[in-house]
């Protein structure tokens, strides 16, 4: 059966279309980018299966911004605010009380601004492949390119667009009947002036960060900036088109409350706090060797290792973000000593590994090694503390310390001169690997590697 399609009047008077499918306890919101519309959404095989395996135990909700698609398609105008009011209008036509939210590319920064805005109706949040600042994500080499060509030539723009997304060139027309360029081109100037970056730390409710590669209009980076500030948050890299993305959505918004929440509430601290970041080396490149099930599988036994050292070192563990984690410590001599443990029980774990083994179904742990890189800086970093009192961490000393990690090799454990100068006199062995640029700091950060096994 078909979607009825259906309208509702937004508060500056634009029409809506809308369509719905499934029924279900907690409603799911879908908001896309200005392409796809509506109508060739529910006609593109991959998308059409997302939608009804989403649909099975929920009510679907998608609806076409204004603009573009079914909805009323004269208006030139795109703010942040009017994009909030589509939203709003649909919500509030269907009377739904409370509903999850997903988010495609550009539609990232209007869903964040409604879940700040109304905490009490929005239960968690998926972001794909989006952002938060608009200006970054347009600088992407990528969205250069893109822009070049839609500028160039809008059928050929949009036959890209039809076999990136879609699997071939078939869908191009509908996607050029979906919006004109002219209208499209005004949107797009529009989200280059987004930024809902000091939004992000007060997003209250579960959120999911989801990174797609084969369908991603942007760099891994522009995702995990995205979990870093947001409360809680997970990452999750997705090698798969609509039906991986489908597949983790799902199991999202089927977990427990207190799972969404990613589990024990961690120790928010204050004052002087050293941060650790751990991040397993090649795991977009392992997840498409060994597929999404076994590489799932792979970080798991990341998770329980890394949260076995944290327990038994002191650590509280801030988030994880799929394939790392973000801990903080009040302790130097302490985040030293974990991060050594880790590396020590990962490699004790590798070295089990039989030299050829033989692959044993469901068992990927058997026959995959992992390797984690390590970074670790100190500061006086921001908490925060939500309703549930589920904490966070933000500031410079924060996103220092995850630039370091990005810097270190599988097996590696690095700091910033803070971490080695507060452990001073502890015993530990530090190799000097000068000063280092880390990207978006004018400053230098002098660095050294920590030498953790036993022949250092």
């Amino acid at each position: 059966m078909e979607p009825r399609i259906q309208y509702a009047k937004t508060s500056d008077g634009v029409s809506i279309a809308f369509a719905t499918m499934g029924k279900g306890a907690l409603p799911l919101v879908t908001l896309t980018s200005f392409l796809p519309n509506l109508e060739l959404g529910l006609r593109i095989p991959g998308m059409r299966s997302a939608y009804e395996r989403l649909s099975r135990n929920r009510m679907v909700v998608e609806y076409d911004g204004r603009g573009r698609g079914l909805s009323e398609r004269n208006v030139s105008s795109f703010t942040l605010d009017e994009l909030v009011l589509d939203l709003a209008a649909v919500v509030d036509h269907l009377k739904i009380e409370t509903f999850a939210l997903i988010a495609l590319l550009n539609a990232g920064p209007p869903a964040i601004t409604y879940a700040v805005a109304h905490p009490e109706r929005v239960s968690r949040l998926v972001l794909w492949n989006s952002y938060a600042q608009g200006a970054d994500y347009w600088e992407q080499p990528r969205q250069k390119a893109f822009r070049a060509m839609r500028e160039a030539d809008w059928q050929t723009y949009s036959e890209t667009l039809s076999s990136l997304f879609f699997g071939g060139r078939e869908f191009a027309d509908q996607i050029r009947e979906g919006a004109t360029p002219e209208v499209y081109k005004a949107f797009m100037d529009a989200t280059r002036g987004f930024d809902v970056t000091d939004l992000l730390p007060q997003v209250r409710c579960p959120t999911l960060v989801l990174h797609a590669p084969v369908m991603a209009m942007a760099y891994l980076d522009i995702s995990k900036a995205l979990a870093t500030r947001i409360p809680g948050a997970r990452l999750a890299v997705v090698e798969g088109n609509f039906g991986a993305v489908a597949e983790a959505v799902d199991e999202f918004l089927s977990e427990e409350p207190e799972e969404a929440a990613t589990g024990a509430a961690p120790q928010v601290l204050s004052g002087l706090v050293t941060i650790l970041f751990t991040d397993v080396e090649g795991s977009t490149a392992m997840t498409q060797r060994l597929g999404d099930t076994k590489a799932r599988e792979l970080l798991r036994e990341h998770e329980r290792i890394t949260r076995e050292c944290l327990r038994a070192h002191g650590g509280s563990e801030v988030k994880t973000m799929g394939d790392g984690f973000m801990a903080s410590f009040g302790s130097a001599v302490k985040a030293l000593e974990c991060a050594i443990a880790i590396q020590r029980a990962f490699e004790e774990r590798n070295a089990s590994l039989p030299a050829h083994p033989e692959p044993v179904e469901g068992r990927a742990e058997h026959h995959a090694l992992l390797k984690v890189r390590i970074g670790l800086n100190a500061g006086e970093p921001i908490a925060e503390d939500d309703p549930d009192g589920r904490g966070d961490l933000f500031g410079t000393a924060v996103i220092r310390a995850a630039r370091i990690a990005a810097l270190a090799q599988g097996g590696e454990i690095l700091a910033a001169n803070v971490v080695r100068e507060l452990a001073e006199g502890k015993g530990f062995m530090f190799g000097d690997r000068g000063e280092v640029a880390l990207r978006g700091f004018d400053d230098p950060v002098r660095l050294f590697e920590v030498r953790w096994r036993e022949d250092a």
